[in-house]
């Protein structure tokens, strides 16, 4: 392979993930007309069409496809090994991007993150907090935050956090008008506050074990809403059931504002994981993230 193969390669690959010449220009800071160029040259040496074009989009062909497949492990492995020469230097250095939900990033990662960005400055740190699951290979996360029972497949898991409760939860003036329910078939005579996944799309199912046995129930309500918060604040404007993390509702039960029902069908469950691929070498800043995330498990345990 010619010098310059390298760098069209690099090109392409950017162009393919971007699907845009234009953020790929951007990201790779070169001009559009140099891009195009590259790619032009690229697949008359390969004597194969590897992006097809439109006015508005670009995508891989099939040849392009089997191309990335090629790429990408190998460029990943480069820039594990360049990582890895940080080692070297007197001080941790290097950039982690890790996807995560809402809840992980504000109680776990957070508090970690903040104390080892402060020690070490020449760490960077990039959070994306999403509530679906994230293909962090594709994406070149160095690795996610989910919930133990949603951990991708092939992947490193890593404890970080307690087990887990979920809480079901109204005002007080809803329980008045509607009654308590006793056990989770009486939802199905109740108004309940629907969360919908954004990346999924389809209404949470609530899910519920007592004694050993599993039940998940689709709840009918007039509300449906993708924001936690806000279906906390819809629940005590008496508007209905809402079912989430008790962590998120648990300052409303101790000032009075809801009142906890179901309490006897929310056992514990495997909390959060932090997951990265298994062929992958952590970088020396990761290790120390992950090493960083084990002692606080370890002093909450």
């Amino acid at each position: 392979m010619r010098r310059e193969d390298l760098g069209s390669l690099t090109m392409f690959l950017a162009v393919a993930e971007e699907r845009s010449f234009t953020r790929a220009a951007r990201r790779l800071d070169v001009s559009q007309s140099a891009l195009s160029h590259a790619m032009r040259r690229l697949e008359a040496r390969l004597g194969l069409r590897l992006l097809t074009r439109t006015t508005r989009s670009v995508a891989p062909t099939v040849a392009g496809e089997r191309l990335i497949e090629t790429l990408r492990p190998a460029f990943d492995e480069i820039e594990n090994k360049l990582a890895s020469l940080t080692e070297l230097r007197e001080r941790p250095a290097g950039t982690i991007r890790i996807t995560t939900s809402k809840h992980a990033a504000y109680t776990i990662l957070w508090p970690v993150i903040a104390r080892l960005t402060a020690e070490n400055p020449d760490i960077q740190v990039e959070l994306s907090i999403d509530a679906g699951l994230t293909d962090i290979v594709a994406e070149r996360f160095d690795a996610g935050v989910r919930l133990g029972e949603r951990l991708e497949k092939d992947m490193i898991a890593v404890r970080i956090g307690p087990k887990l409760r979920m809480a079901a939860a109204a005002s007080p003036d809803y329980l008045a008008r509607h009654g308590v329910p006793r056990t989770p078939g009486d939802l199905a005579h109740h108004v309940c506050i629907n969360l919908r996944f954004v990346t999924a799309g389809s209404l949470y199912v609530w899910e519920f074990e007592k004694d050993g046995r599993e039940l998940k129930v689709k709840v009918e309500g007039q509300l449906v809403l993708n924001d936690v918060d806000l279906a906390v604040e819809a629940a005590v404007a008496g508007r209905g059931i809402a079912f989430m993390l008790e962590d998120h509702v648990a300052p409303r039960i101790a000032d009075g504002s809801l009142v906890r029902v179901l309490d006897d069908w929310c056992e514990p469950f495997d909390g959060h994981y932090i997951y990265y691929p298994s062929r992958r070498q952590p970088s020396p800043a990761f290790s120390l993230l992950l090493e960083a995330l084990r002692r606080q498990r370890d002093a909450d345990a």
